[in-house]
């Protein structure tokens, strides 16, 4: 649409995950290298929690591919969508460490098969780390399959055979507190939240993603707009993504080569969750 209108290679504000656009802000960056240093602690399990849209999945990722490059320390496994049972999560993991297995097997067969595998890997020196996305929606029963197969090491003087990254949203909390699953509640466990983009953080994010989508005009985002994009948006950088991307069709659509707070407005009032006030698109034009 208008990737040639505004002299873009790609789109700049898509809602995929691309650790391209990965911007090493405070609190991100503080999240990153949270999660390096829990890797080298006593800690199994490593939590990281943030509203939707807060860029808990890009972290992820960005994670999974920094360790990509340690292949000789760390084995990673990837579980993205974790609404399964605690067979189905077993034989997840079980596929995602590379296992070759009868898909009848039972659920304490597959539990033994993946334990066995993790204690291989620690005597070759390689840490397993399985980062499981959303996991606020994980069943019990599987977080419960998940913390047995954390303690193939217990009681050894050696670093943990597996790690745990789990990315959810705030009633990721709540969920872990239950009894059955105390581990996670009794020093096991590190943790910190993903907070929104200030203001500042706002424009710095909107700069980056227009540098990396190619673009190298003058400021496409005037400072009002970019006040409207972080009012509106509360700094979640899924919703200012939204936001943006609408603002950029509506210039598009108009010929227009710089945004301006009538692009914006007509963006909050195209997206309900971007409504903070009643806005009517007979405001916009009424000077």
């Amino acid at each position: 649409m208008y990737i040639n209108h505004f002299g873009l290679a790609q789109y700049p504000f898509s809602l995929t995950p691309n650790t391209r656009f990965f911007l090493k802000l405070p609190a991100h960056q503080r999240a990153f290298d949270f999660i390096v240093e829990a890797l080298s602690g006593e800690e199994r399990f490593i939590k990281i929690t943030g509203e939707v849209g807060t860029g808990k999945t890009m972290l992820c990722r960005k994670v999974l591919n920094a360790l990509e490059v340690h292949r000789d320390r760390y084995l990673t496994a990837f579980i993205p969508n974790p609404v399964l049972d605690e067979q189905g999560i077993m034989c997840a993991i079980a596929e995602e460490l590379g296992l070759s297995f009868d898909p009848s097997l039972s659920y304490s067969q597959l539990l033994r098969l993946v334990s066995e595998q993790l204690i291989r890997f620690a005597a070759e020196g390689i840490t397993t780390i399985l980062l499981i996305d959303e996991a606020q929606a994980i069943p019990e029963e599987s977080l419960e399959a998940i913390q047995l197969i954390t303690r193939v090491d217990r009681g050894t003087d050696s670093k943990a055979a597996l790690y745990i990254l789990l990315f959810g949203q705030p009633e990721l909390d709540e969920i872990l507190q239950r009894p059955a699953l105390n581990d996670f509640d009794h020093g096991l466990c590190a943790s910190i939240e993903l907070d929104a983009l200030d203001r500042a953080g706002v424009g710095a994010y909107l700069a980056h993603r227009l540098m990396k989508a190619g673009y190298n005009g003058a400021d496409l985002f005037p400072e009002s707009a970019i006040d409207l994009v972080y009012s509106h948006s509360k700094g979640i950088p899924r919703l200012v993504n939204i936001l943006s991307h609408k603002a950029m069709m509506v210039a598009f659509g108009k010929g227009e080569r710089t945004l301006s707070d009538s692009h914006i407005l007509l963006a909050i009032e195209d997206t309900e969750s971007a409504q903070h006030e009643k806005l009517r698109a007979s405001r916009l034009f009424s000077n």
